[in-house]
Parts: C-alpha cells; sequence; structure tokens
C-alpha cells in the first residue's frame, strides 16, 4: 500500500513521481499494490487534521495490508511523537512500514519489530523537528523585519478564488464529485485538469 503528501495545494507540486517511485520498488519485490492513499496539505498540519493520512493509518489497522510505503520519513508526520506514535501503531497492528530513501522496514521478514529502524527512526525524527522550528524562527524573524520596513506580505487581493468561484470554474469536476462514481484521479483525466485542482475543488464542497 502507497502514502505519497505534498505540501502545495496548488498545480506546482504532485504526487506522481511518490507514486511512481514506489511502485516501481513494490514491482521490484513482487509486491501487490492494494490500495493509494495521496494528499495535498501542509507539512506543519498536524495528523490530525491530515485526513487522508489518517484514513490511511486507519485502514492499516483494520485490513492489515501487509506493507504501508512512504517516500520518506515526513510523510508520516510533522512532529517525533506523531511519527512514532504511527509507527507504534502500525507495529502493533503487524503492519510494516518501508522507508524508500532510507531503505528501512520497521518490521522484519518474520513479522518482528526491527529495534535498529526504531533507533534510527527516533532520532531522524527529531532532528527534522528541530529543523522545521529553526527554520520557522528563520521566517518569523524575516517577517517581522520586512514589516517594521513597511513591506507588504501576503498575496496580492482577489488572487485567490473563493469556494463558489472555484466551483464555477471546474463545473465538471464538481459534478463528478458529487456522483461519487470515481477516484479523484479518474475525474482529473475525465475533466483535463490535474489531480490537485480535482482535490482543491473537492475540499471547497
Amino acid at each position: 500500500m502507497i502514502y505519497a503528501r505534498v505540501s502545495s495545494m496548488g498545480d506546482r507540486q504532485s504526487t506522481e513521481r511518490q507514486i511512481e517511485d514506489l511502485t516501481r520498488y513494490a514491482e521490484g519485490k513482487g509486491y501487490e499494490i492494494v490500495k493509494i492513499f495521496q494528499e495535498h496539505i501542509s507539512g506543519a498540519k498536524s495528523n490530525q487534521e491530515r485526513g487522508v493520512l489518517s484514513e490511511c493509518l486507519e485502514f492499516c489497522k483494520t485490513e492489515h495490508p501487509g506493507t504501508l510505503m512512504v517516500t520518506e520519513l515526513s510523510r508520516l508526520g510533522r512532529s517525533t511523537v506523531e511519527v512514532l506514535k504511527a509507527v507504534e501503531d502500525l507495529t502493533a497492528a503487524g503492519v510494516n512500514i518501508y522507508i524508500l530513501d532510507l531503505n528501512l522496514s520497521t518490521l522484519n521478514e518474520r513479522g518482528e519489530e526491527n529495534p535498529v529502524a526504531k533507533m534510527v527512526l527516533t532520532v531522524l525524527a527529531l532532528g527534522a523537528e528541530m529543523e522545521r522550528k529553526l527554520i520557522l524562527g528563520r521566517l518569523n524573524s524575516g517577517r517581522a523585519l520586512a514589516k517594521n520596513k513597511g513591506v507588504k506580505m501576503g498575496r496580492p487581493k482577489g488572487s485567490v478564488l473563493t469556494k463558489d468561484d472555484l466551483q464555477a470554474k471546474y463545473p465538471e469536476v464538481v459534478r463528478h464529485l458529487r456522483k461519487r462514481k470515481n477516484s479523484i484521479r479518474e475525474i482529473a483525466k475525465l475533466t483535463g485538469v490535474s489531480v490537485s485542482t480535482v482535490q482543491r475543488v473537492k475540499a471547497s464542497l
């Protein structure tokens, strides 16, 4: 099973590369991909705010797919606590987590917990959390300095579509979403727009 996430809600980023890389790995191992979860949401959001990730983790705990594959550790959470909680919950459910860029599995071939993986993940998750805090601190400091100099922050007024404008711009997407017969990827192909656009329209409904 695959979980992929990118931070941008627009068309600038896509989960396609993550899915392709993980699919290639699965094919090499002879794994059957039973489900793909993907979402566009900021990495600063907590796991409780990540609806698709929550759905993915719940699916793992109830359906026991064998292995959940992600491209990197940050896909599993924004904090050390969230990452380790996800690992512990899936370990208890007998579900392995494979992290592609680390070539690391949380369970061994016998389905037993990999203690080395847990230690590595703890250290890396803590380091990533500290790095995010440092970056946020520098960004806030830069914004405060710019504001003091009279620099206007944010996007120009009117540059962001309202929910109604978004739905009016993509009526075919809205129609397919309300039918609930096709996946987001299928709707994107049917309407000729990107997956992220369909996800934005869905979020507006």
